[in-house]
């Protein structure tokens, strides 16, 4: 009977877990605030990790440097990786930033000012049709 998930998939959700309840209790840089992680993709052999993080701030050099922050404590991650998990492998980190947040945003709002310029085109035209049809009468 074949499973659902691969195993790589199931240590990369139990590796996102443990690497989220790190950062928000055990790392105290103030560079790290409001850091999620978003997904975390293993190889096959279990070798390496490339974890994806979002932060709450949108600027390229706060990014920068968080990014770094995170590749400087990435020994420290994985130590306190290696003692929550019980496997043979631990699996060195690469920090990645996740771009789709901040793009999904950015399309939600593109589709809310669409729907917002529809709608004020929409009272026009029916301001235009009520005009006319007034100055027929």
């Amino acid at each position: 009977m074949a499973r659902e998930y691969a195993r790589t998939d199931r240590v990369g959700q139990q590796i996102q877990k443990e690497i989220a309840v790190i950062l928000m209790r055990e790392i105290k840089d103030p560079r790290l605030s409001m850091t999620t992680v978003s997904a975390v993709e293993v190889t096959r052999d279990l070798a390496y990790a490339k974890v994806f993080v979002t932060f709450f701030n949108d600027n390229d050099d706060e990014i920068k440097a968080s990014l770094e922050v995170l590749s400087e404590a990435e020994g420290y991650i994985r130590s306190l990786l290696g003692k929550r998990l019980r496997a043979r492998i631990m699996p060195h980190l690469r920090f990645v930033y996740d771009k789709s947040m901040a793009e999904g945003v950015r399309m939600s709002a593109l589709v809310d000012q669409a729907v917002a310029s529809d709608k004020n085109t929409d009272s026009q035209d029916t301001d235009v049709t009520d005009n006319e049809s007034e100055q027929d009468k």
